[in-house]
């Protein structure tokens, strides 16, 4: 649908036709259609939704619309939205409002939504608990297909899946899962206890997230149960989820490696004082470290005025450290985050890494022999160029491979090891290490 019939409609006052036009549209791309609405049109096109697709709709919105949708929307209106949402869907709109909505929301949430919203928000912001729904088909193993059948449509229409079904004994500990793939093809007679599964995979409510979303990776899943200590179940995990903290911690990680602290908020609607704020710290930090680079280069004065020539090689030298460090820092940021990459690999990473920074060294270090040779025609100088230029790609692959498995050690973020503060220790490694060999061959 395009944008401007929606204008044009609602403009024209045309609800009738608007409404026609709704009826079929996919949730997600009328989510879309919000942003180029002002606030008086996005209430008449969120009133003129179908019931059943508003609270749909209303959790693809993004934090800043939803908060004015609000603040248009009456006490029943809103009542019908919030109950209507999946609680982990709720759950995650309240945590981005303010205090004064969410005040507004709870107060309009019945007792059983708002007791359930209560309790989830208890959990950690990075525990499974934290991103499951109580909203799942529950079993019991004596029942047989034909009674399976009869509650899941009984019961399904408000639950997050039907596919993945969950038996629970009378304590609701967790005895086994069968899907509705495994219910058709069984006799209408059969017990589900006879059917179900009980190999079944699980995740503790304290469990890091980052940990679960790579259980659903590794074992390709649509859902995962999520249990207590003590084995009841309370609730599910599904795959929407997991693709939605996979996107936070990818761009978690994104922000990090550029030393900015990360931002849930839209670059468009933040302030300017904010977002200087969340770069300034690391900026700061690099700079100080530049200023101890520059006091290298102070230090070696003496040969620099001796040997001038050594001058118009030093941003070759620290650009190429810098990038052969942030090539493996890379390569194992992205090792460790997919779970191909542990802490127990980091004999075998370093002795791979020497190996490769060896002959990518060897090759640039050659190349710069020949050229500054054929360049400035003193063979002493290119040697000193070419070797300081084969030990500074050691360095920098070394401690690019190095630094982020030791923040996994001290259990920080390795993606805060990654190129600027790399760059900055090989560039000061690799000037030591140039004008030491540059004094020792010159």
């Amino acid at each position: 649908m395009e944008t401007v019939s929606i204008i044009q409609l609602i403009e024209s006052k045309q609800h009738k036709e608007l409404k026609e036009h709704l009826a079929d549209a996919n949730a997600f791309d009328l989510a879309e259609e919000f942003e180029n609405l002002n606030r008086e049109q996005q209430a008449i096109l969120f009133r003129s939704l179908p019931k059943d697709a508003a609270a749909n709709v209303f959790s693809h919105l993004p934090a800043e619309t939803k908060e004015n949708l609000i603040g248009l929307l009456t006490d029943p209106e809103l009542s019908h939205i919030v109950n209507d949402l999946f609680l982990d869907d709720a759950v995650d709109f309240i945590e981005e409002m303010p205090a004064n909505v969410v005040k507004r929301v709870l107060k309009n949430a019945s007792e059983d939504t708002r007791k359930q919203i209560n309790q989830l928000l208890q959990y950690h912001e990075d525990s499974a608990g934290s991103i499951m729904t109580t909203e799942y088909v529950d079993l019991r193993e004596e029942m047989t297909v034909e009674e399976a059948f009869a509650r899941i449509r009984r019961v399904g229409m408000d639950k997050e899946t039907i596919y993945t079904c969950y038996v629970v004994d009378g304590k609701r500990v967790l005895d086994g899962v069968v899907t509705v793939r495994t219910l058709l093809l069984a006799n209408a007679a059969d017990r589900v206890g006879d059917v179900m599964s009980t190999n079944v995979l699980c995740a503790a409510t304290g469990d890091d997230r980052e940990a679960v979303a790579a259980i659903f990776q590794k074992y390709d899943l649509i859902a995962l149960p999520v249990v207590d200590t003590g084995g009841h179940l309370v609730g599910i995990i599904t795959v929407d989820d997991v693709m939605e903290v996979l996107e936070e911690e990818n761009t978690e990680d994104f922000y990090k490696m550029a030393a900015i602290e990360p931002s849930d908020d839209p670059y468009l609607t933040s302030g300017v004082l904010e977002i200087a704020k969340k770069r300034i710290f690391w900026l700061l930090v690099l700079m100080i470290s530049g200023i101890c680079t520059g006091g290298i280069i102070t230090h070696y004065e003496e040969v620099l005025q001796n040997l001038p020539a050594l001058i118009a090689s030093i941003p070759m030298l620290m650009d190429t450290g810098g990038n052969a460090g942030a090539q493996s820092s890379t390569v194992i940021i992205r090792g460790m985050a997919i779970g191909e990459l542990h802490l127990s690999d980091g004999l075998r990473i370093l002795w791979k890494e020497l190996r490769v920074s060896a002959l990518v060294g060897i090759v640039l270090g050659m190349f710069n022999v020949a050229y500054k040779w054929l360049v400035s025609g003193d063979p002493r100088l290119a040697v000193a160029i070419g070797v300081s230029l084969f030990t500074t790609v050691i360095l920098a692959k070394t401690i690019g491979s190095m630094l982020p498995l030791l923040a996994k050690w001290l259990k920080a973020d390795p993606a805060l090891m990654a190129a600027p503060i790399i760059t900055t220790l090989v560039d000061a490694g690799g000037l030591i290490v140039y004008f030491s060999i540059a004094s020792l061959i010159l």
